[in-house]
């Protein structure tokens, strides 16, 4: 029997996770006190505010981000796509559709995510991690099926929430793609524009600030449910590609729905606990994954935090105190070994 393997990026996703799905039944509350439109603004421009308010007292001032010209671009593409383009598209697809089919539509993000990885990004997966996704997807959906759902139900807007949950997916693929950089930038700069945006069609629409107490509430709401929670999100990408990252995030509905239940005394019902077993099982799949084979590492130049483990032999052009981890640009020299790994920054190679 395979023992499971918690590594620090898993543990990241899934924290990832735990803070996504907390923040929905904290959301829940403050909705009696705020439209969604604001309130989703609200909780993006206090993931952005904090994040970066948190940076500038961990470089002590402002450090310009070491961030590759090539790189500039997929985080402007994941910005617009997952910060712009998502949010307006969902909204305008709740307006025509029901809440219940909706939730039901939203998971598709974790789909589009591993069929975008796997398809275009070319990221590695056997039928055990496939396997996996589906039993964690299939536990979500469940936890939204409402007792009846009428094919009226789903409405003339389940076009534009599934366009939405494409432009999430591409958003997470795109990320992907930066995720060596500091992920403290990458999910403050995308808090901020995100947050920005929906104030701005919250005023548009009519809406007002609420009072200081529940404008603090919902911005640390955001803080920590989708600041620190896209944080760990973009280092658990750095750590497992984004199939796998997705995969795990895709427990949030349960852990949220867990929290529900344990803080706020919500109904358990059998769904709930078909819905553990079955993410439980997708959860164990991935755990237990073993991947090895004999495989080459390209000449590859970057910088992100990094400790001089077998991937990391190389000299330095600075006086250096011997301190670990610690960031810097390095170049990677080629090697060819085998050993466990997944599609993480340093092992985005081909497969037969």
């Amino acid at each position: 029997m395979r023992r499971p393997a918690l590594s620090p990026s898993v543990t990241a996703a899934l924290a990832a996770a735990l803070l996504f799905g907390a923040s929905t039944p904290l959301a829940k509350q403050l909705l009696r006190d705020l439209p969604p439109v604001l309130l989703a603004g609200l909780l993006y421009l206090g993931s952005g505010i904090g994040l970066l308010l948190l940076r500038l007292l961990r470089d002590r001032g402002w450090r310009a981000p070491a961030m590759p010209a090539g790189e500039r671009a997929w985080l402007a593409l994941a910005i617009a796509f997952g910060g712009v383009l998502a949010p307006l598209l969902l909204l305008l697809g709740l307006a025509r559709s029901g809440a219940a089919a909706a939730s039901l539509l939203l998971n598709l993000e974790a789909v589009l995510t591993a069929l975008l990885a796997w398809i275009v990004f070319r990221e590695n997966a056997d039928r055990r991690i496939v396997l996996g996704m589906l039993l964690i997807v299939a536990g979500a959906v469940l936890l939204a099926w409402p007792g009846r759902l009428a094919p009226a139900a789903v409405g003339p807007g389940a076009p534009l929430i599934a366009l939405a949950c494409l432009c999430w997916a591409l958003d997470n693929n795109f990320t992907r793609k930066v995720s060596a950089s500091d992920a403290l930038f990458i999910a403050g700069l995308k808090g901020l524009v995100a947050g920005i945006a929906n104030v701005a069609l919250a005023a548009m629409l009519g809406a007002r600030l609420p009072a200081a107490a529940t404008l603090a509430a919902a911005m640390t709401v955001g803080l920590f449910g989708y600041g620190v929670s896209l944080v760990l999100f973009v280092l658990a990408l750095r750590g497992l590609g984004a199939a796998r990252t997705g995969a795990y995030f895709s427990t949030a509905p349960f852990l949220g729905a867990a929290i529900a239940i344990l803080a706020f005394g919500d109904h358990v019902s059998p769904a709930f606990w078909l819905a553990a077993l079955l993410m439980g099982a997708g959860v164990w799949l991935h755990l237990t994954e073993r991947h090895e084979h004999l495989h080459t590492h390209e000449p590859l130049t970057h910088a992100h935090r990094h400790a001089h483990d077998e991937h990391h032999q190389h000299p330095h052009d600075f006086d250096w105190d011997g301190r670990e981890p610690h960031t810097h640009e390095h170049t990677h020299a080629p090697i060819t070994h085998a050993h466990p790994h997944y599609p993480d920054i340093h092992h985005r190679h081909p497969h037969r």
